[in-house]
């Protein structure tokens, strides 16, 4: 379900330690990982040229760059999981990676039990505190599980589990009984309960709703150890990192701060790259002028020589590469009477008797842009189902203008695509009539030039297929665009070019969407979905994001703080009887202090003794008695601080324990 590679002393979980802030010299005196010169290929492609970074103890990175430049192939090199031939991945020793690298099994344990085998430390203490008899063992079990917050392990797996969508009732039902999607969730909610050193996520709100990000992205921002996150959502990248470390032309550069201050000091960048190189161009022209002008001339030649060398040691400054994003277009459609759709007291669901979404009274124009905001499983695909006409009501009504055209897109469509077909193909079966000339051309606008057009689409990436789809679906103009997660494959830069087109698009949106950035640049209403309820929220998104943490902080049932309090006291009182065990030793090394001192004590006499003026003159007998004496009692210190020391050392080790 997720990897994580075992440190030599367990670190204790989050939230045990309190949340950390750091200073810049603090994040600089303790690197967890540092990339250095690391040149990577993959058969021709060089994915990554001598890449160097570093990231220090407590960072939280988010890791952005092109689809397909290498990002998760860096990943899987942090991780082990393909080796270079070299050294050039440095990490903190004795740290412990977490991933999710695949859903949670589709066992009979319930989704907490599949969370809370993920502290395999506690698993195992618990399975020995059953059969351990011996009172030290006990005492350093008990002690352990205090230190490690075990009594709290339960309360804190649900919170988890209930962030990220799973209620008290669902928590409590077997993995089996989930879809692939939300054991990715429990697979994710297992990792972050391991809280393991070095957390790597590779696009973790892929399979999360609005809700669920915005709850990740809190958690995130306190987790009290290092993050590495590949992410195109910019919500996230903007509120759960601290610094931002880019891909770009296999070099690697870490910047502090998010990704909004991270792009705005990349265009300042490129836009110096570009005035110097501007600059450049222009001497470099003004010294050939005068060079083509005078090199035969004798009178100059000297002069010309001298340009020359100057040209040969000008650099020359590449113009600076911007990745160039295709666009997207939406054909608008022909004009239309509002209102479009019409829900009149409509009860919607798939089973008579039992509807998802009671009373439903909405109204959409054609110029509308509304989100659908509200927590899986409430009932977003049930309403967009309903008003695309894929779902007829259960009661009341749906009216829609006779003409009205509607492009629906969810991820599970990409299946539809004919893997075996390309993209040309696609758009040829759309417009048969049309020459070969007009299909090629209709392919380029969908963003499959020459170089694309003719490649099959199981050789596409997500967002290429997901590219593919939006056009098809909406090439004959449609007048309203339903948008199921549209973003889940595409790269930063596609994001942004969406938003473009659909705000250029003069027929009516809706979104489901979990990319808080695209709902809020493209819608102007919210619609809110919860509780069998579907009506207009009267907010906007920063208002339904302070409603989503509020909710999030609210307090434990009594039932939850009474058994915390409950295992804590038990807790307390095993390892208090465990403490209680070892007195015996704390006795023993006790008396032998006493009698370390009781010896040094008297030799502290002998030697006062000793030295009285004129004893070996007047008195040489006793001088020789004492001296012998003295001679024992060193031996006899000797002897008992070496049981003093011994008996100390078992004490402390045992006191330690418990």
């Amino acid at each position: 379900m997720f990897s994580a590679l075992p440190a030599l002393k367990p670190p204790a979980h989050f939230p045990r330690k309190p949340v950390l802030h750091f200073s810049q010299g603090a994040l600089k005196a303790r690197l967890m990982l540092h990339i250095n010169d690391l040149t990577y290929r993959i058969e021709a492609r060089l994915l990554f040229d001598q890449a160097t970074a570093a990231i220090s103890d407590g960072w939280k990175v988010g890791f952005v760059g092109p689809n397909g430049a290498g990002k998760s192939t860096l990943l899987k090199i942090i991780k082990g999981e393909i080796y270079t031939g070299g050294d050039e991945i440095s990490l903190r020793k004795n740290r412990r990676i977490g991933s999710v690298e695949q859903e949670a099994p589709a066992s009979d344990l319930s989704l907490l039990e599949t969370v809370l085998e993920q502290d395999k430390e506690r698993a195992a203490l618990l399975a020995e505190a059953e059969t351990a008899s011996d009172p030290h063992r006990i005492a350093d079990i008990q002690t352990r599980l205090a230190d490690i917050d075990a009594h709290s392990a339960e309360a804190r797996a649900g919170s988890i589990l209930s962030g990220l969508g799973f209620d008290a009732a669902a928590q409590r039902r077997p993995c089996s009984e989930f879809s692939g999607g939300w054991r990715m969730r429990v697979a994710l909610a297992g990792v972050l309960f391991s809280a393991p050193d070095l957390l790597i996520l590779d696009e973790p709100t892929n399979y999360l709703d609005l809700e669920g990000t915005i709850w990740l992205e809190t958690y995130l921002r306190r987790y009290p150890h290092t993050t590495l996150i590949v992410s195109h959502d910019r919500a996230l990248l903007n509120n759960a990192v601290t610094h931002i470390m880019a891909l770009e032309n296999g070099k690697l550069s870490v910047h502090a701060g998010g990704y909004d201050l991270y792009e705005h000091r990349r265009a300042e960048a490129r836009a110096q790259a570009e005035s110097f190189r501007v600059r450049q161009e222009t001497r470099r022209k003004h010294m050939q002028s005068f060079v083509d002008r005078f090199r035969a001339k004798a009178s100059k030649a000297k002069q010309a020589q001298s340009r020359i060398k100057m040209l040969e040691k000008l650099e020359t400054v590449a113009e600076p590469i911007s990745a160039r994003t295709v666009p997207f277009h939406f054909p608008n459609p022909k004009p239309m009477a509002p209102p479009i759709i019409r829900m009149v007291d409509a009860d919607l669901g798939y089973e008579e008797g039992k509807p998802v979404l009671k009373k439903v009274n909405l109204r959409l124009d054609n110029d509308d842009r509304i989100a659908i905001l509200g927590p899986n499983g409430e009932g977003k695909s049930t309403l967009v189902k309903a008003l695309s006409g894929r779902l007829r009501p259960l009661s009341g009504n749906v009216y829609k203008h006779k003409k009205l055209s509607i492009a629906y897109f969810a991820q599970h469509q990409l299946d539809e695509l004919k893997p075996k077909q390309s993209a040309y193909e696609h758009v040829r079966e759309l417009i048969p009539d049309a020459t070969e000339a007009e299909t090629r051309s209709a392919t380029a606008r969908l963003g499959f030039g020459p170089d694309k057009a003719d490649t099959k689409v199981e050789k596409l990436s997500g967002g290429e297929k997901a590219r593919l789809l939006l056009g098809l679906i909406t090439y004959h103009g449609a007048h309203l665009l339903i948008l199921d997660e549209p973003t889940n494959h595409l790269d930063i830069g596609s994001r942004e070019a969406l938003i473009e087109a659909l705000n250029d698009f003069q027929g009516a949106v809706l979104l489901i969407t979990h990319d808080a950035h695209l709902a809020s640049s493209v819608a102007d209403r919210l619609w809110l979905v919860n509780k069998s309820k579907a009506a207009p929220y009267d907010g906007d998104l920063s208002d339904y994001r302070e409603l989503v943490v509020a909710a999030n902080k609210t307090a434990p049932s009594k039932d939850a703080k009474r058994q915390a309090v409950n295992a804590k006291e038990n807790a307390r009182k095993a390892a208090a009887e465990a403490r209680a065990s070892i007195q015996p030793l704390k006795k023993a090394a006790e008396a032998a202090e006493a009698r370390v001192e009781k010896l040094n004590d008297t030799l502290t006499r002998l030697d006062a003794a000793l030295a009285e003026p004129g004893l070996y003159e007047t008195n040489l007998p006793r001088a020789t008695k004492l001296q012998k004496e003295r001679a024992a009692l060193v031996e006899a210190i000797e002897r008992a601080e070496t049981d003093w020391l011994a008996a100390l050392e078992q004490f402390e080790n045992a006191r330690a324990d418990a």
